[in-house]
């Protein structure tokens, strides 16, 4: 597949709006703007199935089309830069050397709900991706594709960059939109939905998508909706990228046809296992939040969001971790706890306790210091924080546990009832 994305990638720095131009840039904008109504641009972005690449995979344009057309007041955009799952580092890449896709998606989406502002919410720690966004944000303004009357059309847009404090949680809409309006990034209980008037930033509809889906849209706009469907599944179409680390050979992001098997992308595209005399052993196919699959689960299924579904796991973002037989499971768990637990902004009590609770628990397993039952409890208060917080951040740390004491229980039972780890002895 040629690369379409990642096209740019290549460049020794990020793309200048000059030359992002001379290779068809802001063409999109410019169909839409030149003959495309609101609710077409909509409506090809439903028609060609693209789904959200930051985890949920909701669709892009049902989406869109949730703001009321008829809404008198404001409506928003906002661009989640704020990418901070471990094992997920795609988005970086694509500020980092070709923001213009970036805006132009953005300017595109704007077009088609309506709205006149439009923020990048960008993760604190991406300072180099900021500055480069930054830059982008200043030529395009200098060249009229930014502020009023843009190429000359009934169309304003503004857009401001907004960087994070470095809090995981405000990855998720609504602590985003709440870190926006300067307050602390708590998320807010739904219904209202960011969409519906009260739901979003300022209490105004808005459209939260991520880097990658918004990237996408230029694309569609030139192509056509169909092209976009001719690339993966049915039901996952489009090109993915995906960001592949741990023990192989050429760890980095590949861009391929969503539905790729993920044998192929650790063997034929990331050069097979880093070393040769180590068998694969689990991969995380998604992100840290993605349930972890076995090698046999690894090697058979197909990455997209359906084929992971069926098998009780997710696409996620495409952070594919992979991990061979030297890999000692509680220690990996335990490593994943940790980021979770400091990352609880603490507002929901299964959460901020639960969480905690668990890494209290996983970190005497590591020492062999707990009792065997305690991975029951373990998987207790897992099912007691599912399901019962404000946003998805404790089923996030609940999901990779269940699955590691589910699939490699042994090694569990080794730590504790056995006293020794079995990988490490």
């Amino acid at each position: 597949m040629e690369p379409v994305l990642t096209k740019n990638i290549s460049s020794t720095g990020p793309v200048g709006i000059d030359a992002y131009n001379d290779g068809k840039g802001y063409e999109a904008l410019k169909k839409v703007l030149d003959g495309m109504s609101r609710a077409e641009v909509i409506d090809t972005v439903k028609a060609c199935g693209l789904r959200g690449r930051g985890g949920a995979g909701f669709s892009a344009g049902m989406k869109w089309s949730f703001i009321p057309s008829d809404y008198p007041g404001p409506r928003y955009l906002a661009c989640n830069a704020d990418e901070s799952e471990p094992g997920t580092f795609k988005d970086r890449q694509i500020i980092e050397h070709d923001p213009h896709m970036i805006l132009e998606g953005m300017s595109v989406a704007s077009y088609a709900i309506g709205a006149k502002k439009a923020y990048i919410y960008i993760r604190g720690e991406l300072a180099y991706g900021a500055k480069c966004l930054r830059k982008a944000v200043d030529e395009a303004y200098g060249k009229g594709m930014l502020g009023k009357n843009i190429m000359g059309k009934d169309f304003d847009l503004d857009v401001a960059i907004v960087r994070g404090g470095a809090a995981y949680v405000c990855g998720e809409e609504t602590a985003l939109l709440s870190s926006i309006e300067g307050k602390r990034g708590y998320p807010k209980l739904r219904p209202p939905f960011p969409a519906n008037p009260g739901g979003g930033l300022h209490a105004e509809p808005t459209i939260i998508n991520n880097v990658e889906t918004l990237s996408c849209v230029p694309h569609i706009i030139n192509r056509g909706a169909d092209w976009f469907k001719s690339i993966g599944p049915e039901k996952s179409p489009g090109p993915k990228i995906f960001g592949v680390s741990g023990h192989v050979k050429k760890p980095g992001i590949y861009e391929l046809p969503m539905g790729t098997p993920l044998k192929e992308i650790i063997y034929d595209h990331a050069g097979g296992m880093m070393r040769d005399d180590k068998k694969l052993k689990a991969v995380i196919p998604g992100g840290s939040s993605c349930p972890v699959l076995t090698a046999e689960e690894a090697e058979s299924v197909n990455m997209d969001f359906d084929s992971l579904a069926e098998i009780g796991s997710m696409l996620g973002s495409g952070g594919v971790i992979v991990m061979d037989e030297t890999v000692c499971m509680v220690d990996a768990l335990y490593n994943l706890i940790r980021f979770y637990a400091h990352e609880s902004c603490g507002q929901c009590t299964p959460c901020r306790e639960g969480v905690a609770w668990m890494k209290k628990i996983i970190a005497r397993m590591v020492h062999c210091e707990a009792e065997e039952d305690e991975i029951d409890m373990l998987l207790d208060i897992a099912d007691n924080i599912a399901g019962n917080t404000i946003c998805p951040l404790g089923d996030a740390a609940v999901f990779p546990v269940r699955a590691f004491v589910k699939k490699f229980r042994s090694e569990f039972e080794d730590h504790t009832r056995h006293k020794k780890c079995r990988v490490k002895s």
